[in-house]
């Protein structure tokens, strides 16, 4: 009989979905912003933080003065010189970020370390679209915005958030945008989207190389064509990171060879802080994942970081401070996401449900863990204030005219770098600077003026002015 005759009161036949593959997709013109809403409510977060730091003067170390003057330079089309490293030091000859010229333009419009700050709180963010959008594929809307919160809330993240600006920024969503594309079977487009990552910093080229051998392990039987390609971009990205660290970094370092192989060659036993790396792994792995993204080939893309990261001797590299664990997060959830699809499917029913309950809880679990981390502050009422001792610092530095050259620590830097040539104390090299900013809340510094003439001998500086634990020095002689 003809469909078009059948009564309405006659019942329609009805195919029961697969159990473990049923999705509770809305709309899709509405399941499609869910990964935006929740990036553009990250970026916030994210910004009131790193923001919030900046504007309390608490910046951790000098690594956003080094930015902004590297940034700074591109913006008026000179080489990437950053004086703190060193008077006239090319930052190529440091680590190799050319990605970071492309916050030039928007640095030219808005000079601040404010502009940083922002700029990376987007990056950060933007990274969630890519990891929501993916777990939500494989797992229905409501298990992918649950994976793409405790994303975005992940320890690694908000570390990272927390400690000034750094240019794994970038990596952060080209890693997310690739493993999204490998799991939805674009193979070439993974590819693509991972090969800047050699653009970003030496090591990552060994990351591009992972995620092309992974993408042609996935493709081997299903799309044999694309293992060549994939095979090429590894071999590319082995080779990228060999002459970066051999000849590039080396042609623009003053000493001719790339600073940090000390850190690997004085790397000692490798048991050295192995309680401190086997609870990073502990952290990568429990809290953000229940160990489920042991089951996925894309957890293989975090062996290059955490390789370096172990060998090196340099303990700051072993631990979940500071930024190294960004680049690691979208890797440990899109491998959840990853395992979950086959874990929900398995015929061993205590996995099906382990799986089914999962992402709920790692969305618990990283608001639990938010309770200690950065983003706890904007439950207090002090992040969105600026303290008037800070008000009083910036005038005091505010005196110093510019373009001048100022000698400096770590609290005045940020405050400076946009507008005058800084030089990290104790490291210019012969420069006798007509300013020396010295934060001295700890009061190690009881005779500044003494300091300033034992770093300078032929100099003579009065003090010009004190503020809230900081004093500025003006240079009264020609050295």
């Amino acid at each position: 009989m003809p469909a078009s005759t059948l009564r309405a009161s006659e019942p329609q036949p009805h195919i029961p979905a697969p159990v473990g593959l049923t999705r509770d997709y809305p709309a899709p013109d509405r399941a499609r912003w869910d990964p935006w809403i929740l990036a553009a409510a990250l970026c916030a977060a994210y910004a009131a933080v790193s923001v919030g730091r900046y504007r309390h003067m608490t910046t951790l170390s000098w690594d956003l003065g080094i930015f902004e003057q590297v940034v700074r330079a591109y913006a008026h089309l000179r080489a990437p010189v950053a004086d703190l490293k060193g008077p006239g030091f090319d930052i190529l000859g440091d680590h190799f970020s050319p990605v970071t010229a492309l916050l030039a333009p928007v640095y030219r419009l808005f000079p601040s370390p404010v502009t940083l700050l922002v700029a990376q709180a987007a990056l950060f963010a933007l990274s969630a679209v890519p990891v929501t959008r993916a777990a939500a594929r494989l797992l229905g809307r409501r298990r992918g915005l649950a994976l793409g919160l405790a994303y975005g809330l992940s320890w690694g993240v908000q570390r990272a958030v927390d400690f000034d600006f750094h240019e794994i920024c970038f990596a952060v969503p080209l890693i997310a945008f690739s493993l999204e594309a490998l799991l939805a079977d674009r193979r070439r487009a993974a590819l693509c989207w991972a090969l800047p990552l050699v653009l970003v910093k030496e090591d990552l080229g060994l990351t591009l190389a992972a995620i092309a051998l992974v993408v042609a392990w996935r493709a081997r039987g299903s799309s044999p064509r694309t293992v060549p390609y994939a095979l090429g971009a590894a071999v590319f990205g082995l080779a990228a990171t060999l002459l970066v660290l051999t000849v590039v970094i080396p042609a623009f370092n003053t000493s001719g060879t790339y600073d940090y192989w000390t850190k690997v060659s004085e790397s000692g036993s490798p048991v050295d802080g192995l309680g401190t790396k086997l609870r990073t792994l502990a952290w990568l792995l429990i809290p953000t994942t229940g160990l489920l993204a042991l089951r996925s080939p894309l957890l293989l893309v975090a062996l290059p970081t955490l390789g370096w990261r172990f060998l090196s001797g340099d303990e700051h590299y072993w631990g979940t401070d500071w930024h190294y664990s960004a680049v690691l997060m979208p890797v440990v959830f899109l491998a959840l996401a990853d395992a979950l699809t086959t874990a929900r499917t398995s015929p061993r029913p205590w996995l099906s449900s382990y799986a089914a309950q999962l992402p709920a809880a790692v969305a618990a679990a990283a608001l639990a863990l938010t309770t200690s981390l950065p983003l706890a502050q904007l439950t207090e009422a002090e992040v969105y204030r600026k303290p008037a001792p800070v008000s009083g610092v910036e005038r005091l530095l505010a005196r110093i005219p510019d373009g001048a050259t100022v000698e400096a620590n770590v609290g005045p830097i940020s405050r400076l770098t946009s507008r005058c040539r800084v030089l990290w104390l104790g490291g210019t090299q012969g420069i006798t600077p007509g300013y020396i900013a010295l934060e001295n809340t700890d009061g190690r510094y009881r005779d500044p003026v003494g300091y300033a003439r034992r770093l300078h001998p032929g100099a003579e500086y009065a003090v010009a002015g004190k503020a809230n634990g900081y004093v500025v020095l003006e240079r009264r002689t020609a050295s």
